[in-house]
């Protein structure tokens, strides 16, 4: 091994939700953590979701009763963790008879109530409702006069991420980004890691344990980084999401059951917009290259509209992502019936590998927190389970009321127009105030790229959260690409390009 290798207990390679909790719950438990990402983070899957916390509705039809309780519990610690990223949302599922039997769909919801457990945080209980009479009614087809609703979660992904690699930082952790891990290998009781910057700079890290949460890359990494056989294999699914002009004015978000038996969702989505998803495709190409097909848009207008009054086209479409789910392979019919839990295969012939298969962002939390405690286990440390009562970075609010903190942080900044403060708090929580610490005047946070991104939030981003690219900023890090201008992107990339360039990336270590 090089001289000047870097050396850790715990080698994390993948900078999705996973490795970054990963990374985090081990940091926290005292072991000398180094996650590397070969992108962003987030920079694949964990940024192209349907942006839920839920349990899955739909999952209980598979009878995945464990995963769906497993899921809810989660829904429950997220909610305390991160209520400035995360919050409550009301779902309506308009009732189509000759697709599920109105007994069908209470008794699926009574289940999802009560494997919720005790309600809070704004998440109330299942009903009936009328469509002709509730406001969410209004946007459907006149046809639709019966409904139900129930609650779940929201969540920003990308930045669910990126707050779990920095609470990894701020445990002590190292976090390279656009860092691949190009080689591994056992040499006695280590693994020996090679790592690839960007500029094709190498560097060798020496690690008593090694994690690949490589997502949809799992198996390759197996197959062709570190050269080891495994028994486990991927389904790759490809889900696609369109965004349109925004459909109704309330803040009920739909879930709608389609004739193929799937369901699609209607989300409002930052503030004049709506999502629709997904699409589940199988799929065989690279997952670095995946991008929503012309039938995926038509599918997804085609089920929309079935239910708006407002007839959704392909015209109408403004911005479109898809991800590429790694499923664990269990020999499901249909890509839609694969199941969503996670298997944690661990290789204990010589230093410890664990490889991470399947998972979704609600159970990411506990899947760390399982992967830890056996690794712990194996790297005779303390195995003090102790994110569930954790913050995430920013959701430290007062009793975790976010509409105080809201209230609060903007009548004490008058000068802040009320859309750039209500972002500000959704995003960055209590972290805002170090984005506009010192500044009085909107002057006072630098130049202004358009839709309301000034540079101390660039700034604060470059340094804290390993932003390198207008893409970080603009689709992982916030949404303004909805919203901002090619010239405000072009003055956006030369910023951060300047500032980088000047050494100003201190993000974690990296």
């Amino acid at each position: 091994m090089a001289e000047n290798a870097l050396s850790c207990d715990l080698l994390v390679v993948g900078g999705g939700i996973n490795g970054a909790a990963i990374a985090r719950d081990a940091s926290g438990r005292g072991l000398s953590v180094l996650l590397c990402e070969r992108d962003d983070i987030a920079a694949h899957t964990s940024s192209a979701s349907t942006k839920l916390i839920h349990g899955g509705l739909r999952y209980l039809e598979q009878f995945e009763f464990a995963l769906v309780g497993k899921s809810l519990a989660e829904r429950k610690l997220l909610l305390r963790a991160a209520p400035h990223i995360i919050w409550p949302l009301r779902f309506v599922l308009p009732h189509q008879p000759h697709l599920r039997p109105a007994w069908m769909i209470r008794l699926g919801l009574f289940l999802y109530d009560r494997l919720g457990g005790r309600r809070g945080r704004g998440l109330r209980g299942s009903r009936s409702i009328n469509l002709r009479k509730h406001v969410a009614g209004r946007p459907l087809q006149d046809s639709f006069s019966r409904g139900f609703v129930y609650s779940d979660a929201w969540v920003q992904d990308a930045r669910l991420s990126v707050l779990n690699a920095m609470d990894a930082a701020e445990h002590g952790a190292t976090v390279l980004t656009r860092t691949a891990c190009v080689a591994a290998r056992r040499e006695g009781a280590y693994w020996v890691a090679d790592l690839r910057s960007e500029d094709g700079a190498l560097r060798q890290v020496q690690a008593r344990a090694l994690v690949n949460a490589t997502g949809p890359w799992v198996t390759r990494f197996l197959d062709t980084v570190a050269h080891l056989p495994h028994r486990h294999s991927l389904r790759l699914v490809k889900g696609s999401h369109i965004v349109v002009p925004r459909l109704f004015k309330h803040h009920y978000a739909y879930i709608f059951q389609q004739p193929d038996r799937r369901i699609v969702f209607a989300i409002p989505f930052e503030h004049d917009f709506t999502l629709i998803g997904t699409t589940d495709i199988e799929y065989s190409c690279d997952p670095a290259a995946v991008g929503i097909g012309d039938d995926e848009i038509a599918y997804l207008c085609k089920a929309a509209s079935r239910y708006f009054k407002h007839p959704i086209q392909a015209k109408d479409v403004v911005w479109t992502y898809s991800g590429v789910r790694p499923l664990l392979d269990d020999d499901s019919d249909s890509a839609a019936e694969i199941t969503r839990d996670y298997l944690l295969a661990f290789d204990h012939d010589g230093a410890p590998l664990l490889s991470v298969f399947g998972g979704k962002i609600t159970t990411a939390r506990k899947l760390a927190e399982e992967a830890v405690d056996a690794i712990a286990l194996q790297l005779g440390a303390p195995q003090t389970a102790w994110t569930g009562e954790a913050a995430l970075p920013g959701g430290d609010l007062p009793e975790g009321d976010f509409e105080s903190f809201h209230e609060d942080f903007s009548l004490g900044r008058p000068w802040l127009p009320d859309a750039l403060a209500l972002r500000l708090c959704r995003n960055y929580g209590t972290r805002a105030a170090r984005i506009v610490e010192g500044a009085c005047t909107l002057d006072g946070l630098g130049a202004h790229f358009g839709a309301g991104l000034y540079a101390a939030e660039v700034d604060y981003l470059i340094a804290a959260e390993w932003a390198r690219g207008a893409d970080d900023v603009l689709w992982r890090r916030t949404k303004l690409g909805l919203r901002i201008d090619h010239a405000g992107r072009e003055r956006l990339q030369d910023h951060i390009g300047q500032r980088t360039a000047a050494g100003t990336c201190d993000a974690g270590q990296s």
